[in-house]
């Protein structure tokens, strides 16, 4: 233990010098058992002001690592180490009496490299607590929209102002000083109007409040255009800087937004934001925090000083980034090399001869507001009210569930806007309720596709049963808000497609609605179906949802998932066999649909087809065909389909982790994978408030120690953190029993083991478990290929899927845009350019309709629809279009093209067994 230090009255609190150990001040008493190092230690609690309890835990801490492996790592960066030993135990023990900032800067550390020696120092999992890893988290994605935000501050003030302003500007009015007081002001309105301050787009769109006002502040011989032309129509329409007396703060603020709307129409077109939008912000929440500062447009530029004061009392509160260091560029926040190359990048010119425009980078503002005007433009078109087709099918029903579903709508509308306002700040209300709007729409939409497919298939026009369905209304409503939520919460982290949490992410919804979260699974692949126009980005993000459920969240205490699972039990012949295990090397079936799973288990999908389909959907009061003496329990679809899905899932997440550590003992996977399943299927009170992954890595523990195979937990669990859409509490925080929680390994002994010790002992036996049979592993039903695929007969011709636009200013953009760059470049309904590219192309498919002539011969039928094939007659048998005898070959093949890639992609959404079952082969 170190000794305790004098005190020193004279240490500044938000001191940001770093300590110098050896230096500067007088030695504390002489120790036998310290050496030179631990002076260091010393005084870097004095600079940071911890108290005696910190110093204690937080030397200890270092003790324990450097008496770790790889502690010759840790003394090469002693002061870092116990930087970082001091935050833990701060955090730990509520004890936080320095900024993250001032850390930083005490121990000369940049925000990216702290966190990375973080996670080294975690190797052991045991250094590090769940609750310092929720403060990390939170401090990583507020750097990151800070980040992102600041570069798309620094790059948008050099579109507004001149560089070199002409001499009759005031040295007052420089361009450093206007920049310092927009950030400094920014960073004021967002921490005190956000209260979550990782909301990416509501903190871009206060940005646009804040360079708004500062613009229509300065003098238009500061400005470029077209922002100078903005300015001075202002100042002849009536100067925003001149004084209205007579009028109150409030009144003049309001009324210069209401006339002067040029500016922030220009920034908002410049940028793809959404007009409307931004002006709720300004109106809701920039006004409010302007007159809460006493700032008056009347007085101009408000002072730096003030500005920076009343920022500072905000940084001391929440004892983490100042954001004010951005404007010097300080080391602290300079990200790493990694970290640069996901920011936005000057793009590359295209060659001079080439015809296409410069493809746009996807920055995170850029990709965020791009997804954002993607999803306005499905929903433009869409109402907030159920449309005529759908009141027909209302009206179809033998109870017309229309009254409910408007009452359903109202009264959830005012539950979301409230806990929005509660989860983001109470002057984004207004937001909240905008976002409901988006939601509803999209509600309703994609409730009237499901209706046409379920019609198609069925036959049958009276939905009644499930139209008055509550859950299921609760279900499709709250997804089409998760679609909208995750549309508009990302957070700078997530230009690359991958996940990154927020209050408002996902299951938030749920709790909103208090929503089972097995229920909400059930509508999740039949949304995605019923919704063409969702971008890949967001099939994949509901994808992951319904993981997350399968996970864990459907296995929470008060899910329906259990009940559902013992009224399997007492069906005849099935004890404790939600799902048997004969079925896992079948493949897995795509065909049903939300009615099925919703009204499961009165209906099931072979009786519908069977010739009765109207007991199944026109009568909410119709009973089962089957006499007294013969009715049982009827199995669950929606139980069946999920224990289905949680064995893919669940073989999938155990072969990643298996090839990563045991790929020189192929023999054990069957092993593990049986204990796996056996353990879900008969042993499923262990999943009861636990994760999937937690059984999956106890079976592999257990099954490598009755085989002698040294796999140690810490090489497991190592392993388990590097994969995708893992998160550290898993295995630091398993639940042993009623509010009692601890390690993984802790898990395993007293609860894992115990269970299954007799079984997990078999497998040492000369009579071990019948192996469990391999999962079928379909395509996901939810993707597309992202890979251009080659036209037959070795040239080289490629299609490929839409791309996702990058700029919706003028519409959907056109797909050459979008398309990596090459020789040659075609898009499906655009003009068709120079006659010399479209020759070659012509040539190259004539040489391959030879090909295909000479191959036919001797080649088996190809299959149906997985390729694109060139047909002789230019006719497509499929739909029996045909072609004028003008058209050239290659403007044929484009026709076909269309056609056949429609066609693809109904059968991809629609394809069962079979499809998966031939993809496969």
């Amino acid at each position: 233990m170190p000794p305790k230090p004098p005190r020193r009255p004279g240490a500044a609190r938000n001191q940001r010098s770093s300590p110098d150990g050896g230096s500067g001040s007088a030695p504390p008493p002489a120790s036998p058992r310290l050496g030179v190092g631990e002076a260091g230690f010393v005084a870097l609690c004095d600079a940071l002001k911890v108290s005696g309890s910190v110093r204690e835990k937080a030397w200890k801490t270092y003790e324990s690592l450097s008496a770790a492996d790889g502690a010759p790592a840790y003394d090469k960066k002693k002061k870092e180490t116990w930087g970082v030993c001091i935050f833990i135990v701060a955090i730990d023990l509520d004890e936080m009496t320095f900024t993250f900032t001032e850390l930083l800067k005490s121990i000369s550390i940049s925000v990216c490299t702290f966190f990375q020696f973080l996670k080294e120092v975690d190797v052991n999992m045991d250094t590090v607590s769940t609750k310092v890893d929720s403060t990390v988290s939170r401090l990583k994605k507020k750097y990151d929209v800070l980040l992102a935000l600041y570069h798309k501050f620094e790059r948008t003030c050099g579109l507004i102002y001149l560089e070199q302003p002409s001499s009759e500007i005031s040295a007052e009015l420089s361009s450093v000083l206007v920049l310092k007081n927009y950030w400094i002001t920014f960073l004021l309105a967002k921490g005190k109007v956000l209260q979550m301050e990782d909301d990416l787009v509501i903190s871009f769109q206060l940005l646009l409040c804040v360079l708004d006002y500062f613009i229509k502040l300065s003098p238009p011989a500061m400005l470029k255009e077209p922002y100078k032309s903005a300015v001075t129509a202002v100042t002849v329409n009536g100067s925003t800087r001149t004084p209205r007396r007579g009028q109150n703060r409030s009144t003049r603020t309001s009324k210069q937004v209401d006339t002067d709307t040029k500016v922030i129409e220009i920034l908002c077109k410049e940028h793809d934001c959404n007009l409307d939008e931004v002006k709720n912000v300004y109106f809701t929440s920039f006004i409010p925090f302007l007159n809460s500062m006493g700032i008056v447009a009347s007085n101009g530029l408000p002072q730096v000083e003030v500005l920076s004061k009343e920022y500072n009392e905000l940084y001391l509160k929440n004892k983490d980034i100042d954001a004010r260091l951005f404007l010097d560029h300080d080391e602290t926040l300079q990200p790493d090399v990694i970290a640069c190359s996901q920011l936005e990048r000057t793009p590359r010119k295209n060659n001079p001869d080439e015809e296409f425009n410069v493809i746009l980078p996807q920055t995170p503002v850029r990709a965020a507001m791009n997804t954002i005007q993607q999803l306005m433009m499905i929903l433009n078109s869409a109402t907030d009210k159920p449309s005529d087709t759908l009141i027909t099918y209302f009206n179809n029903c033998t109870v017309n569930p229309k009254d409910s579903i408007l009452k359903r709508v109202e009264s959830l509308g005012h539950i979301f806007k409230k806990k929005f306002a509660e989860a983001v700040g109470q002057g984004c209300a207004e937001i909240g309720s905008q976002r409901y709007i988006l939601g509803v729409r999209l509600y309703y939409r994609v409730m009237e596709s499901m209706l046409k497919s379920e019609e198609e298939r069925l036959s049958v026009h009276n939905f009644s049963k499930l139209l008055n369905d509550n859950i299921f209304h609760t279900s499709l409503l709250a997804c089409a808000l998760e679609v909208v939520m995750a549309t508009y919460v990302r957070t700078a982290s997530q230009s690359d497609g991958s996940s990154a949490e927020t209050d408002l992410s996902f299951p938030w919804i749920l709790n909103v609605f208090d929503l089972k979260a097995f229920d909400f699974y059930k509508v999740i692949e039949s949304f995605i179906k019923a919704e063409p126009s969702l971008t890949r980005d967001m099939i994949k993000h509901l994808e992951r949802c319904e993981h997350r459920i399968m996970e864990s969240l459907a296995w929470q205490s008060d899910s329906p998932l259990f009940d559902l699972i013992k009224q399997s039990k007492e069906r005849e012949g099935q004890t404790d066999q939600p799902e048997p295990a004969s079925t896992l090397n079948l493949p897995l079936q795509h065909n049903h649909t939300a009615a099925d799973l919703y009204l499961s288990p009165v209906r099931s999908p072979k009786k519908k087809a069977s010739g009765h389909p109207h007991s199944a959907t026109s009568n909410p009061d119709a009973q089962p065909a089957a006499s007294p003496q013969t009715q049982k329990p009827q199995k669950s679809t929606s139980l069946s389909l999920f224990y289905k899905k949680v064995y893919l899932l669940a073989y999938l997440r155990l072969r990643t982790l298996f090839f990563r550590l045991l790929s020189e003992h192929p023999d054990l996977e069957p092993l593990i994978w049986t204990l796996f399943q056996h353990t879900l299927q008969n042993e499923y009170e262990l999943m009861r408030d636990r994760h999937l992954d937690q059984i999956m890595m106890c079976s592999m523990y257990g099954i490598c120690k009755v085989k002698n195979v040294d796999l140690r937990f810490k090489i497991i669990v190592s392993a388990y953190k590097e994969l995708p859409n893992t998160n550290q509490e898993t295995f630091k925080r398993v639940l042993i029993r009623e509010e009692q929680y601890d390690s993984i390994i802790v898990f395993y002994n007293l609860v894992f083991m115990q269970k299954l010790k007799t079984n997990i002992l078999q497998y040492a036996s000369n009579r071990p478990p019948t192996l469990s049979p391999i999962p079928h592993i379909p395509r996901s039903p939810y993707q597309f290929s992202t890979s251009p695929r080659r036209v037959p007969a070795g040239n080289n011709i490629y299609i490929s899927p839409l791309k996702s636009p990058y700029k919706f200013s003028d519409g959907f953009q056109s797909p050459t845009k979008m398309t990596p760059r090459s020789r040659i470049l075609v898009s499906i309904g655009e003009s068709f350019g120079t006659s010399e590219k479209f020759q070659k192309i012509n040539q190259m498919v004539c040489n391959s309709e030879r090909q295909l002539k000479r191959s036919a011969e001797v080649s088996d039928a190809p299959k149906p629809l997985k390729r694109l094939r060139f047909d002789i007659e230019g006719q497509d048998e499929a739909d029996g279009s045909k072609h004028l005898p003008q058209e050239s070959k290659f403007q044929q093949k484009l026709a076909e093209m269309t056609s056949t890639r429609t066609r693809m992609q109904k059968q991809k959404l629609n394809d069962g067994n079979d499809t998966s079952a031939s993809e496969e082969k």
